[in-house]
């Protein structure tokens, strides 16, 4: 008669922690010192958002509108950039741009220092001018659209000298403003056959002034995938111009 005999391995009983430095033997390590939050200050803009807010909840409407006219000129040359290149219409931005600061004010109530205000206000701008997209679609299946009007047309006080869409400055001879709008032209071609994701990210950050963090807090990506689609976009455009400055 045979005896099935199972052995276990039995672990040894683990070893005594070394006592920390500054530890005396036999004693219980001390607790490691708890972290504290890190806090960011806030930008100018945003420390007067809130400095608005605290006035609409009093009930000083007066105050917070003077206050709130210096985010106005803060923002607005950028704001009429960005809606510029949603709409292609520049009285069409204008119109955005202004709809986007009566909303901000009438629910900065709402607004909370977690969000910088150029992010919290970017978003509502781009909500606005997708809305806006989205009707133009719907009147424009009863009515003959109107030509597009020219980066030109927006008046000199509200316009992003920026990039590829910047104006030629007004000595410019007029070989050079044919120039320029010729290679606006084949720029928005370009940009408007990105994905719609692309499209996006890139518009904000080259046109917007936006950084991939900004970014991806305004349209709820990471910033690892808005540095993705910054990078493709950018790539896919090289190739749409030809490798063309």
């Amino acid at each position: 008669m045979s005896v099935d005999v199972r052995t276990t391995a039995i672990a040894a009983p683990p070893a005594p922690a070394a006592p920390q430095p500054g530890t005396a033997p036999g004693t219980a390590p001390r607790p490691a010192p708890a972290r504290r939050p890190v806090t960011v200050p806030l930008s100018d803009d945003s420390r007067l958002a809130v400095e608005i807010r605290t006035l609409v909840e009093a009930g000083d409407l007066d105050a917070a509108r003077e206050r709130f006219e210096g985010l106005v000129v803060t923002h607005q040359r950028r704001a009429v950039r960005i809606a510029y290149q949603y709409l292609r219409d520049a009285a069409e931005a204008d119109e955005a741009v202004q709809d986007a600061f009566v909303k901000v004010f009438s629910h900065i109530g709402s607004y909370r220092e977690a969000w910088p205000f150029e992010v919290w206000f970017t978003r509502i701008l781009i909500n606005g001018c997708l809305d806006r997209r989205k009707a133009r679609v719907r009147r424009e299946r009863w009515l003959v659209p109107s030509p597009a009007e020219d980066i030109e047309d927006i008046p000199q006080d509200r316009r992003g000298g920026v990039g590829m869409f910047s104006s030629p400055s007004a000595d410019a001879n007029p070989e050079a403003r044919l120039l320029g709008r010729e290679r606006r032209a084949r720029m928005t071609a370009a940009i408007d056959r990105l994905e719609g994701r692309q499209r996006t990210v890139f518009m904000l950050c080259h046109y917007g002034d936006c950084t991939p963090r900004e970014v991806s807090a305004m349209i709820g990506l990471n910033e690892s995938t808005v540095r993705v689609h910054l990078f493709r976009a950018a790539r896919k455009l090289r190739a749409l111009l030809g490798g063309q400055p």
